[in-house]
């Protein structure tokens, strides 16, 4: 485990260069000059041009993606171009908001998401089931931001219970929660309901019923464990997915993480706050994956890692 660990480990390295060079390229060779931006209009081109130099920009672009990158390595993202601050203290003061967002996100699936999945196949092709399947083709196909809006207009204009938008309080994360975690939920409860019908009719679970076992103990110890694999790899993946687009919730609902922080950033081409919010992102979504491979030896003492 270790030995694979450490090869995923250095896989990371050329997929966050991939990444990061893909970004710092697109974003330096967009129409609009950054520089001709943060001076004021009637500067003269002289000291335009010493500006462009100081940063670095008269150099080709691929010597100043390695400079770059040769900074990021000590944790020096740069300075913002437009607003000014230090890109990773500003970075570290907003990730907590936005990781706590996907948690609670994550959690809120998981825990209404699969025993939904559960009941809906143990009471296969009843009401209920036919219930959380339309419910979860509803939160599946609805976007992020529609429900958002939705949410905020009934529970925070009409009713009051809820604030629309910030982050002070616990009430504040109810509505970004559910808007962001009832794509994710959807995802579990299909999935769980999906799996865990095939496993149903498996010959070891019939053979279980037959020696006379609960009904409890047939699905939750034999049939559902056997079915968390791929539950839990969607688990894994919404978390990440969350984490790295939570752009359009934190926008909706005045969220102050860094999915608005890298909103304002693109549309200003603010490129060592973009490049450097990538950098990070791509990290975490890389370690949680393979935190979730890990996890796949403890639920089924059967896997075996590649070496």
């Amino acid at each position: 485990m270790l030995l694979y660990t450490c090869k995923r480990l250095l896989m990371l390295i050329p997929v966050v260069i991939g990444i990061s060079f893909l970004v710092f390229l697109v974003l330096s060779l967009s129409p609009g000059d950054p520089v001709a931006l943060m001076v004021p209009p009637g500067t003269p081109m002289d000291q335009i041009e010493a500006l462009r130099v100081e940063m670095g920009l008269d150099q080709p672009i691929i010597v100043q993606y390695v400079n770059y990158m040769l900074r990021a390595v000590r944790l020096d993202f740069g300075t913002s171009w437009f607003q000014g601050f230090n890109v990773f203290n500003e970075f570290t003061h907003r990730l907590p908001f936005t990781l706590a967002l996907a948690a609670y996100a994550t959690l809120f699936a998981t825990i209404f998401g699969i025993p939904a999945g559960i009941f809906s196949a143990v009471r296969h092709n009843t009401a209920p089931d036919y219930v959380i399947t339309v419910l979860s083709l509803f939160f599946n196909a609805a976007p992020t931001f529609w429900l958002g809006m939705m949410f905020q207009v009934f529970f925070s204009l009409h009713l009051g219970i809820l604030p629309a938008s910030g982050a002070d309080s616990w009430r504040h994360f109810v509505l970004p929660v559910i808007a962001v975690g009832g794509n994710l939920l959807a995802f579990n409860s299909r999935m769980t309901r999906t799996w865990l019908l095939d496993v149903i009719r498996s010959d070891y679970v019939r053979t279980a019923r037959a020696k006379g076992n609960k009904e409890y103990a047939v699905v939750v110890k034999h049939a559902l464990r056997n079915s968390l694999l791929p539950v839990i790899t969607q688990i894994g993946v919404g978390f990440a997915g969350i984490v790295g687009g939570s752009l359009v919730a934190e926008n909706v609902f005045a969220f102050p993480g860094i999915g608005s922080f890298l909103n304002v950033a693109v549309r200003a081409n603010d490129i060592p706050i973009v490049v450097g919010s990538i950098i990070v992102i791509s990290i975490f979504v890389g370690i949680i994956n393979l935190m979730v491979d890990l996890l796949y030896a403890v639920i089924d003492p059967r896997f075996q890692f590649d070496k």
